[in-house]
């Protein structure tokens, strides 16, 4: 049976070796240690969703290659109603988690470009690294895997290429081709969901030249490959992930540095070995993909801050419905990157290999309203909650619950008589978390920078197609050009 329980899951993660750092120790069981288990339950609840009747038609689907029913997020994307179910799994899992579950996202795209990709190389190069993909991805279904993606690299000196780097595994690299495999050393920064996967899919992290061939690889490893060593990050509200109760959500997002050291992968699992010309193609339907279905992570998350709201006024003893007007400013700027996003897809078209890319004009733009819309949400949810959010002045779950004291905690943090202090501080925690904490999901630079979507979209702009438009409307007959730049 393709489509895995919760329980499949975690023993899948159990019987994994421990290679996960945080805070100075090695993870010996990420589905428990309280540094890691609450990005396993927010991935976790994709399987809840997949054998759930209300949403397993969201979360599953038929394989295009066994005919099969399998996890979704283990599936090609050939059709627009295909990457807009992308889409819509992604709001379903903000809903759910209030956070990002980048192994259910990043390597589903990944597998989905580097099919319309490696049809390209087979077909200039003579490779065959397409078959070697659909082994690896009919696999993939069959074990219901989850797939954390990996582009952004460590980088080093920001002025330099790859190859003019003091440190050579500034960025991740082909240290040695061997007749079975490769050899690769290198970081990858900052990579979502890690500690959630069962394996990590490899993707360069820019369009390389000849000389920064090495660099151009794409593979898949198991997260526990020997060599690779992970150190999960510390976010701002990672001090509260080792405190009890309802201080934190049960659910979350980590983020690792990926540090390879003399990995070996077999050739089954390479995809691209210094095709350097077609790293650039990588990126270009990477991120259209991406940054067109990111906008409905931001929806979803806002549908969530929304009801964080709701349950704020509440609590407060006011009705949500005195809001009504920010919720429903909220709202617009859920379903503007939701819709931007749907957008892109359906002016989007087929790859070179069958599989579906959105509209890069259209995408990026949405990746810049993602870096900007998310955030008035949440000043608008701090809005609603008052000070009690904004600041996170109140006591903690401990406190509450301390035997002395605890029922005069209880008892001054209580506003409404409808319902208990516990309940006003779980609600002020979630928003807080929402607004301020770990549950703010990149919105300004997760799946690349606004600035970097914005020379996209300046590239994408056709300035004088469209002046054009405006001299021939205007009844202008001579020819108006771009002035040539003056020489200094």
């Amino acid at each position: 049976m393709a489509v895995k329980t919760r329980q499949d899951y975690l023993n899948s993660l159990k019987a994994m070796r421990p290679n996960i750092h945080k805070f100075g120790k090695v993870i010996e069981d990420v589905t428990t240690d309280p540094a890691t288990k609450r990005t396993v339950e927010s991935h976790a609840r994709a399987f809840d969703a997949s054998n759930d009747p209300q949403y397993a038609e969201d979360f599953t689907m038929v394989s295009s290659f066994t005919g099969e029913k399998i996890h979704r997020w283990n599936g090609m994307m050939s059709t627009l109603e295909e990457i807009m179910a992308n889409s819509k799994l992604k709001r379903w899992m903000y809903r759910f988690n209030g956070s990002c579950n980048g192994g259910v996202c990043v390597g589903w795209n990944a597998q989905n470009v580097m099919w319309n990709v490696a049809a390209m190389i087979d077909k200039d190069c003579g490779t065959h690294y397409q078959e070697r993909l659909k082994n690896w991805i009919l696999a993939a279904q069959a074990k219901g895997l989850v797939v954390a993606g990996a582009l952004t690299d460590a980088k080093g000196d920001r002025s330099m290429r790859p190859s003019q780097q003091a440190n050579p595994d500034a960025n991740l690299r082909i240290k040695e081709v061997k007749a079975d495999g490769i050899v690769i050393s290198g970081v990858k920064a900052m990579i979502c969901g890690v500690a959630a996967s069962n394996e990590i899919f490899l993707l360069p992290g820019s369009g390389y030249r000849e000389e920064d061939q090495d660099y151009a690889l794409t593979c898949v490893v198991p997260k526990d490959i020997q060599g690779l060593t992970i150190v999960e990050t510390r976010r701002p509200s990672d001090s509260r992930e080792l405190e009890k109760g309802w201080d934190i959500p049960e659910t979350g997002i980590t983020q690792a540095y990926l540090i390879f050291q003399d990995c070996f992968v077999p050739n089954e699992r390479v995809f691209m070995c210094k095709e350097f010309k077609y790293t650039g193609k990588i990126i270009e339907y990477f991120t259209a993909n991406y940054r067109a279905c990111i906008g409905a992570c931001v929806a979803g998350q806002g549908d969530v801050m929304i009801g964080a709201g709701a349950l704020m006024a509440r609590v407060n003893g006011l009705a949500a419905s005195t809001f009504a007007g920010k919720m429903v400013e909220m709202a617009v700027n859920n379903e503007t990157t939701y819709a931007m996003g749907i957008g892109a897809m359906a002016l989007g078209k087929k790859g070179p290999g069958g599989m579906w890319v959105a509209d890069s004009l259209q995408a990026h733009a949405n990746k810049v309203h993602v870096a900007t819309l998310p955030y008035e949400t949440k000043r608008l949810c701090q809005d609603i909650g008052g000070g009690i959010v904004e600041t996170g002045c109140f006591p903690s779950y401990e406190d509450f619950k301390n035997p002395d004291y605890g029922p005069l905690v209880e008892k001054a943090v209580k506003a409404c008589e409808k319902y208990s202090g516990e309940s006003r501080a779980r609600a002020a925690r979630l928003s807080e978390w929402l607004t301020l904490g770990g549950g703010v999901p990149g919105c300004m630079h997760g799946g690349g920078s606004p600035d970097g979507a914005k020379l996209v979209v300046r590239a994408l702009t056709p300035v004088d197609q469209f002046a054009e438009y405006a001299r021939k409307i205007a009844g202008i007959t001579e020819e108006i050009p771009e002035p040539e730049k003056k020489k200094k």
